[in-house]
């Protein structure tokens, strides 16, 4: 469902636009919260302690991702504003394409830095192993990240901030639930809660990408 924000209070429209905004951000932080809560529950203090302390560069992989992505969406919320539902779609697809490049570019760059990082932040020589078994799956799973946050913001961008929110809400129970799982039934450790939250966000990524395809039919199908 798409909004027009140019009709109606701006005041209304403003706020109801942003709290869902505010609330998905909250939301964004939980992955890496949930996932030093659940090690240190089920694994031990260490383990709580290793996730804990990656949470900057978590951050800086989440931060990028929000950063990147709203410059993108902020040509489709031009287009779509402008009423160009072709500039919207080329707009789309041309962020897709930058976003994997540079997914590639950033996934290598901070696996091979992935160590050289956690000595930057002096993680602790007795959390160094877990927290780089942690890390390194968040960050080969970067792309998650970035097309999540691609597509979140396409649908802001058409004026939706309400269903990114549930989707987001949706990745994060994921998360939990496979974060029990992964440790408690497949003992892959701190490795698993990481890879718990990159499938996440993987579910979360395809259900925003069936929502803007499925959008992107139904203005076709109009526009035809």
């Amino acid at each position: 469902m798409k909004k027009d924000l140019t009709v109606g209070s701006p005041l209304k429209l403003i706020i109801l636009f942003t709290v869902p905004l505010l609330i998905g951000n909250i939301f964004q932080q939980l992955y890496n919260t949930a996932d030093t809560m659940i090690v240190g529950r089920t694994i031990s203090l260490d383990a709580l302690a290793a996730v804990g302390v990656t949470g900057s560069l978590v951050f800086f992989v989440i931060g990028f991702a929000q950063g990147l992505t709203g410059g993108f969406s902020i040509i489709t919320a031009q287009k779509f504003g402008n009423k160009d539902m072709e500039g919207v779609r080329r707009s789309v697809a041309a962020s897709i394409i930058l976003s994997a490049i540079i997914t590639v570019i950033l996934t290598i760059i901070s696996v091979i830095l992935a160590g050289y990082l956690l000595h930057i932040i002096r993680t602790p020589l007795e959390l160094y192993d877990m927290a780089y078994d942690y890390i390194i799956v968040i960050f080969w799973g970067t792309g998650a990240a970035i097309f999540f946050n691609l597509f979140s913001n396409v649908l802001r961008a058409i004026g939706n901030s309400k269903w990114p929110l549930y989707f987001l809400i949706v990745a994060c129970i994921v998360n939990i639930a496979l974060d029990y799982i992964l440790i408690l039934y497949f003992h892959m450790g701190v490795a698993g809660a990481g890879l718990a939250t990159v499938i996440s966000q993987i579910i979360a990524s395809l259900l925003c990408f069936e929502y803007i395809r499925r959008f992107c039919t139904r203005v076709t199908g109009k526009e035809q």
